[in-house]
């Protein structure tokens, strides 16, 4: 059967997703109708577009979710994040010997695309992060306090993915 120009999109950020999504998603973006999609359930990007207003975003997160959780000493857009490692965000956990004591850094780096991204898709990316304070692996229990979190979490990485998907293939749409 030959293939169709729809079947030759690459959807690397769907790619988990099954054959029926990824065609509706294709034929979206074939109709050019995708970004029109996201504008009318998100109609505008978010103003936290400096790492002070990041920090004061994901604390007060942080504060309303998980109180008792380690503390965060850096919080910051990164733009190296999405070309070097392929991810949206960062979590990492720094443990030194410090005069014979153990010394830990929490450190959360959220991708710089997300600052001209609708804040449901910050909030998503920020709760991912939050939730690694607590649990590492990308496990059962990580995606349910995800959710407990965030209720939608599951809906909303999916659309942060079509987000995703569209400045790819089709460019920015804010």
């Amino acid at each position: 059967m030959p293939f169709s120009k729809t079947q030759s999109i690459s959807l690397k950020y769907l790619s988990s997703y099954s054959f029926d999504v990824q065609a509706q998603i294709r034929t979206m973006i074939e109709q050019d109708t995708l970004g029109r999609f996201l504008l009318k359930k998100y109609p505008q990007k978010h103003n936290i577009n400096n790492d002070k207003m990041l920090r004061e975003y994901v604390m007060d997160l942080k504060n309303n979710n998980l109180r008792k959780s380690s503390p965060l000493s850096k919080i910051i857009y990164d733009k190296k994040i999405h070309v070097i490692n392929n991810a949206l965000g960062l979590h990492t956990f720094i443990s030194r010997v410090q005069g014979g004591k153990l010394k830990s850094k929490n450190e959360i780096r959220i991708s710089e695309i997300f600052k001209t991204a609708p804040e449901a898709f910050l909030e998503m990316i920020v709760v991912h992060e939050l939730a690694h304070l607590r649990i590492k692996a990308h496990d059962k229990a990580f995606y349910q306090l995800c959710q407990h979190m965030l209720p939608e979490y599951h809906q909303l990485e999916f659309e942060m993915r079509l987000y995703l998907t569209q400045l790819d293939l089709k460019g920015k749409i804010y």
